[in-house]
């Protein structure tokens, strides 16, 4: 795997998680701990995971109820 192909990999990661972030807000849900499993990104080949994190249980209701 090129450094470049590394790179395009994680950028596409970063993008995903700004979109789910922006549609999260846009149903009033803010995961405060949204972001990227550093972990998973700086292995020598990235398979980048996205990291929900916790939130409080009124959130998950809110998010629960968007998936219904």
């Amino acid at each position: 795997m090129t450094a470049q192909h590394s790179a395009s990999c994680v950028e596409e990661a970063e993008e995903t998680v700004e979109e789910l972030r922006s549609a999260l807000a846009k149903a009033g849900i803010v995961l405060p701990s949204l972001g990227l499993d550093p972990v998973s990104v700086v292995r020598e080949a990235p398979r980048p995971l996205v990291e929900l994190g916790r939130c409080s249980v009124e959130t998950a209701g809110r998010l629960a109820k968007v998936l219904r």
